[in-house]
């Protein structure tokens, strides 16, 4: 984990924080001088743990917030103690969301819903609230967390396709609805990456996916994390509604 400055000062909220490429940005923001509010669905010991050794590696502040993203009640409760401590947030990341593989004539309505749910619907909530902030400061910045599957068609992926095609579509519009206080909002679309995800896939998907790569590889999730970071400092001060592709080239 390389050490800077990008963020010093800098406030972020990441969500989807306890495990993958969501881990890994609490930590690289941290690295780079940032306090993190990390956001998970439930408290366990191992996300505390975590929280409290980044906290004395980096000598940064970490706090969690814990809601269900299915839950519209849970999250705004929870994102209330930012108003009432009057936090200042300089990043937010979308970064939480559910992978799912299913043909259409094999996936119900209901799970298309709960897809679209916590990779869409509660996305956009939380960037309502949390933009509400950042446009009282007149400066923020937005990471969107989308997919190449919301960009390429893929066979068994019009849930989760469909649901990050949507979240892609709204980084453009909000990027120009808040441009005018100075908040960028962007997106960043991995290919398939060494998560968990990856792991769940059938050998000869993800193979396949693999050997649509040009690099012929899965990416790392500090990989991610790395691009991440880089929208989030004053480094991408002039990007703005953009998509960036993290795939080793499909």
């Amino acid at each position: 984990m390389s050490l800077s400055n990008l963020l010093v000062g800098e406030t972020a909220v990441v969500t989807g924080s306890n495990r993958g490429i969501g881990k890994l940005i609490v930590e690289t923001f941290a690295a780079n001088g940032a306090s993190v509010w990390a956001c998970a669905r439930k408290e366990t010991p191992e996300f505390v743990a975590f929280l409290t050794e980044i906290s004395a590696k980096y000598s940064v502040q970490t706090r969690a917030l814990y809601f269900d993203l299915t839950d519209e009640l849970s999250i705004k409760e929870s994102l209330k103690t930012l108003l009432t401590e009057k936090v200042k947030v300089d990043i937010l990341v979308n970064n939480a969301g559910v992978a799912h593989g299913g043909l259409l004539q094999m996936t119900s309505i209901n799970t298309i819903r709960e897809v679209f749910e916590i990779n869409f619907f509660s996305q956009i909530l939380v960037t309502q609230l949390i933009s509400k902030l950042m446009m009282k400061n007149k400066s923020g910045s937005v990471i969107n967390m989308a997919s190449v599957a919301g960009i390429d068609s893929y066979p068994g992926y019009s849930a989760y396709g469909s649901s990050k095609a949507a979240l892609i579509g709204a980084t453009k519009t909000l990027s120009k609805e808040l441009a005018p206080y100075n908040i960028r909002v962007n997106a960043v679309a991995p290919g398939l990456t060494e998560t968990d995800m990856a792991t769940q896939m059938e050998e000869k998907a993800k193979d396949s996916m693999v050997g649509d790569s040009a690099m012929k590889r899965l990416g790392q999730p500090q990989e991610i994390a790395n691009v991440v970071l880089f929208l989030a400092s004053d480094q991408s001060s002039f990007v703005n509604g953009q998509v960036l592709r993290v795939d080793g080239g499909m």
